[in-house]
């Protein structure tokens, strides 16, 4: 018995080992892998648009919502992809202000995107630093 007993407890142990190793390879391939996601979303997530894209776009209230309804997201969210303010992105949209610059450039290459990039860029923002607490500051009292 012992005989038959010894031998098959050696190649257990050999395979435990076997399992083992395998197990550890898998888990660091796929941190890797998720890492890898994670830089390919952040690469993406650079809105940029050619200089003379930007120039030659028509930037108005009336687009800017389009844009946004479009790529069904709300403005806080327009407003986290472009890093302004909501309140900006309200303006932008009723005519009181009119994007510039780099929120102006974000604009225009947020045209060529699709629902799910817009949410893949929302979701590794979201990752990156999450948001602070919504609603008013705790212990302020309502006016009445």
């Amino acid at each position: 018995m012992r005989t038959t007993f010894l031998p098959l407890a050696r190649d257990v142990r050999r395979l435990k080992r076997a399992v083992s190793a395998l197990r550890k390879t898998v888990a660091v391939l796929a941190r890797l892998g998720t890492e890898l996601q994670i830089e390919r979303q952040a690469q993406r997530a650079k809105l940029a648009a050619a200089p003379e894209e930007v120039k030659a776009a028509r930037v108005s209230p009336g687009l800017i919502r389009k844009l946004r309804k479009r790529l069904g997201i709300s403005q806080g969210d327009l407003a986290t992809l472009v890093d302004v303010s909501t309140s900006a992105v309200g303006s932008w949209e009723y005519g009181k202000a009119k994007p510039k610059g780099r929120n102006r450039e974000a604009l225009v290459a947020l045209r060529k995107l699709g629902r799910r990039e817009v949410a893949g860029i929302l979701a590794t923002k979201a990752a990156e630093s999450p948001r602070e607490a919504k609603g008013r500051a705790r212990g302020r009292r309502k006016r009445r």
